[in-house]
């Protein structure tokens, strides 16, 4: 069963970190669960029961109210948010994005080249003193909405 997780806007990161923490400490039967980028303010849980969910997040940081909205999610329902899309399309040149791994990790860069065929982007660090090209996989950068 999937339940849905209310949490502090710009935290779901976060909560999944905690949770993933506390889900193996304390042996909980959580299967998954995710915070998906266009889902602000919540995160999915997939458990065997809404009692675990309740001990999952039970005095977790950023989870607001009482946590569980709405009872039981249905796969159906999640569809659209679920929907791949591929990530070398979507990226684009002069694109703003943050690099999500690596020694650059959290920091932000704009594209200035795409390689399709070996799925990798070299992007200008913008915060840096000296703009120096870093050629990175795809993978670990996330688009920024402008």
């Amino acid at each position: 069963m999937i339940f849905t997780i209310r949490t502090t806007v710009n935290q779901e990161s976060l909560v999944v970190d905690i949770l993933s923490s506390k889900i193996k400490k304390e042996d909980l039967n959580v299967y998954s669960f995710c915070a998906i980028p266009g889902l602000k303010g919540y995160v999915l849980i997939e458990a065997d029961n809404e009692m675990t969910v309740r001990r999952a997040i039970s005095n977790t940081s950023h989870v607001k109210g009482r946590g569980i909205v709405g009872g039981e999610v249905k796969i159906d329902e999640l569809s659209k948010l679920l929907e791949s899309k591929p990530l070398m399309k979507s990226i684009k040149v002069d694109m703003k994005v943050e690099l999500i791994s690596g020694p650059f990790k959290g920091e932000k860069a704009k594209v200035i080249r795409v390689n399709d065929m070996k799925e990798e982007v070299t992007v200008e660090l913008l915060e840096a003193a000296v703009k120096i090209p870093v050629t990175i996989k795809a993978e670990n950068i996330r688009i920024l909405k402008d």
